[in-house]
């Protein structure tokens, strides 16, 4: 499989807005599916204060993200991997501007009421309650060591 220039994964990225990250389980790996923002530097996730995710955080917060796009067919599909550090965010300037950001990215792809309980809310809360009710915790990819971009096709790009 050819493999990704940095222009395209980083286009991949914007485009999509589901990533997995994989955390160093128990015994085996755990992995679990996260909504994102990217700023053009770092990703950003918004994780629910409860579940294995914030054990495994806390254990050990090195981890690895997967980012896909496919065509239902399979005849077009690419990903990217990041392997890094996740951080918590606290800084409270930051986490509102974070906040408003996951706000545009449910706006503007029209996703379901249903992503608020995802996002440790109820699927009647306004998407604002995001900003003003911190019910999660904001993580930011940082400190990537590894980036693997993979796709079918081969293009001039990147």
């Amino acid at each position: 499989m050819p493999n990704m220039g940095k222009k395209e994964y980083d286009r991949l990225i914007r485009e999509q807005y589901i990533a997995r990250i994989v955390f160093k389980g128990e015994k085996y790996p755990y992995i679990a599916p996260f909504l994102y923002v990217f700023d053009e530097k770092y990703l950003y996730f918004l994780s629910t204060r409860y579940g294995k995710k914030i054990e495994y955080f806390t254990q050990n917060p090195y981890v690895t993200v997967e980012i896909e796009r496919y065509d239902p067919d399979l005849s077009n599909y690419a990903f990217v991997s990041l392997s890094g550090q996740l951080v918590e965010v606290t800084n409270e300037v930051s986490k509102k501007e974070v906040r408003e950001q996951f706000i545009r990215l449910i706006r503007e792809k029209n996703l379901s009421e249903n992503i608020m309980i995802a996002l440790g809310h109820s699927s009647q809360d306004p998407t604002e309650a995001i900003v003003h009710e911190e019910r999660n915790v904001i993580w930011k990819l940082t400190d990537v060591r590894k980036i693997i971009g993979l796709k079918n096709r081969t293009t001039t790009e990147g």
